[in-house]
């Protein structure tokens, strides 16, 4: 009897080591102080500093191929196994293996997302850092923060007399997101940010449809730009794709670190794009709070700031789709699943930083 546990231990014991160091994890994961200090800075940090510098120079984005890879594997898998039940060879045993090949699979993943990026989501984060603390906001507060922001386009748009923006080449505007950082790194020094890995997507028209503007892949440190969408819009995601590359996933947290990258360019066009996007943010929270004040907001506007929104507002339309609804709501899991309570609408969480923000320095 003890010769056949043990050999049904050594036949299991892949999955149970990788197991309990699933179960270790989210041990981990219950300590965001330790994240803060231990792992971010001295695990993940260098990991994604090599993993940019190993694959930063290819001119293509090598996780986008690897997303495809595995998508088409997954298809092939699919097919076999269907093809399988269609000529009766499936067998108890067939099934039992093919249930310990995808355990292993999804626990391997699972530890290997965490460990190269996910345990980010538990960190203390920029709050930490700033020694900021964002508490609820009235409307009194978002009719001040969004009044400074209508200046700040105002202002900003004015250095573009035409009606459309237009922008450098896009593989010398990653090198001006890289300098914005340096920049930044003057006043914050977490933020520091070497080798750069910023691509174009692959799947960008495709992406149109599926609503995402850029994304990081956490296993090959890569930031992917969506560069379909409207342009003056490029550079602040540009920055907030490198704040996720620098440790910072939650989405409200990269929207405010690509902002605070964004106004310490020396470049006014990444001011503009980061000040248009917190207008777009804070006017929407005001909108479900007092509608009359955010039109009157809008009212307000250069008429090129306008022009610029209606292009947001057409983009939007023309890429509506039957889909989009439906990866929304996956997103929308994912990132309830990853500490975001609120889902997609932590982008807005972004609000909270700014006003919290201004209050303690007062500007922003």
């Amino acid at each position: 009897m003890v010769q056949k546990r043990s050999s049904i231990f050594r036949r299991n014991a892949g999955i149970t080591l990788l197991l309990l160091s699933a179960l270790l994890i989210r041990f981990v994961a219950m300590h965001p102080l330790w994240i803060e200090n231990y792992y971010t800075p001295f695990i993940y940090l260098p990991v994604a500093a090599v993993m940019r510098f190993c694959f930063g120079w290819l001119p293509f984005s090598l996780g986008d191929i690897l997303y495809a890879l595995a998508g088409g594997m997954l298809l092939l898998n699919l097919i076999s196994f269907i093809k399988k039940i269609v000529r009766k060879e499936i067998s108890v045993a067939f099934l039992k293996y093919k249930l310990k090949r995808t355990i292993v699979i999804i626990l391997s993943i699972y530890i290997y997302f965490n460990i190269s990026w996910g345990l980010n989501y538990n960190r203390l984060g920029i709050a930490y850092q700033l020694k900021l603390q964002p508490q609820q906001y009235s409307v009194e507060d978002l009719k001040v923060i969004t009044d400074v922001l209508i200046d700040k386009v105002n202002t900003q748009r004015s250095f573009y007399p035409d009606s459309i923006i237009r922008i450098p080449a896009y593989r010398k505007l990653y090198g001006q997101s890289v300098e914005t950082y340096k920049e930044t790194k003057k006043q914050f020094p977490f933020l520091s940010y070497e080798y750069r890995s910023i691509k174009k997507s692959n799947y960008g028209r495709l992406g149109n449809y599926l609503g995402f503007l850029g994304y990081y892949n956490p296993f090959t440190g890569e930031a992917q730009l969506n560069l379909t969408i409207p342009r003056f819009v490029i550079p602040f995601v540009t920055c907030h794709e490198m704040a996720h590359q620098l440790g910072y996933a939650s989405e409200s947290e990269a929207n405010f670190v690509g902002y605070l990258a964004a106004v310490h360019s020396t470049n006014p066009l990444y001011h503009y794009s980061a000040y248009f996007d917190m207008l777009q943010y804070a006017n929407i929270e005001l909108a479900r709070r007092d509608t009359m004040a955010a039109r009157l907001n809008v009212q307000r506007l250069s008429k090129h700031v306008k022009g610029d929104m209606r292009q947001v507002i057409e983009f939007d339309k023309k890429t509506k789709n039957v889909l989009e609804p439906v990866i929304a709501k996956f997103y929308d899991f994912y990132l309830k699943a990853n500490q975001q309570e609120k889902g997609v609408r932590s982008y807005n969480e972004v609000v909270g930083w700014l006003i919290a923000y201004y209050k303690k320095y007062g500007s922003i």
